[in-house]
């Protein structure tokens, strides 16, 4: 199984809320070891894709494929059991639960890759390495942590369920720019230990830190897609697409 192995792809998804069609025919992949960056102004349908892709909206069409599964029918849970991660905008975390049953709550059994190699295994200990400021309250309750320790915690317990890949929605909105750091580092240290990540980003800076690839998204429509370092030079595209 080579590294260059796809784990994740959209053909023609498209997605509804209601009768409002959100997504047109959206096509897009994800490799092994990769980090893609979905990129697009607000309301261009970043968060809706991510969505779609694990089965949260009840109105879609088009083929989604992981690991080699159909799962363009299935319910989240589903897609969790194998080995999707998701990690939503709005963190929900369990605010009455301490940091450890917080993270209690996400763990799935240690998974394999196809050609037998293990893939990341994540314990609460290797989850406070990666974030110390866990490691510090694992008996907070999850109501009295700011908005980036939630947003790490959110992260962490979806990586209790080691994840082959993790939907990772906007992680650098509406947190503080040391916890942007931090979001950037994490990436790139989970990007390490083999694990892949689809991440909805506006942040050009963010996501020229920690991504491979780039869609770009307008209008639910892709545009453009290109490696990062390409989107980064290309002054017409991002002007078009992605300022504000």
């Amino acid at each position: 199984m080579s590294s260059h192995e796809q784990l994740l792809e959209a053909k023609s998804l498209c997605a509804w809320y209601g009768a409002a069609q959100i997504l047109y025919d959206v096509d897009l992949e994800v490799r092994r070891g990769e980090v893609v960056a979905l990129m697009g102004r607000n309301g261009a349908g970043k968060s809706t894709t991510l969505k779609a892709l694990i089965g949260m909206l009840s109105k879609r069409r088009g083929a989604v494929r992981f690991l080699g599964h159909d799962i363009s029918k299935c319910e989240p849970h589903h897609a969790a059991k194998l080995g999707l991660g998701f990690v939503p905008e709005d963190r929900r975390v369990f605010t009455d639960l301490t940091v450890m049953e917080n993270l209690e709550v996400g763990r799935q059994a240690a998974r394999r890759w196809g050609d037998g190699s293990d893939a990341p295994l994540w314990t609460p200990e290797r989850l406070f390495k990666l974030f110390p400021n866990l490691g510090e309250m694992p008996q907070r309750p999850g109501g009295r942590m700011s908005g980036g320790e939630q947003q790490m915690l959110t992260v962490a317990r979806t990586l209790m369920g080691n994840p082959y890949l993790v939907l990772l929605d906007e992680p650098s909105e509406g947190v503080a720019p040391v916890i942007v750091e931090q979001m950037a580092n994490m990436i790139l240290e989970l990007k390490a230990q083999g694990v892949s990540i689809l991440l909805s980003e506006q942040n050009m800076h963010f996501a020229e830190l920690v991504s491979d690839r780039a869609y770009v998204l307008e209008k639910g429509q892709i545009r453009y897609q290109a490696s990062m370092a390409d989107l980064a030079t290309n002054e017409e595209v991002r002007r078009a697409y992605l300022s504000v």
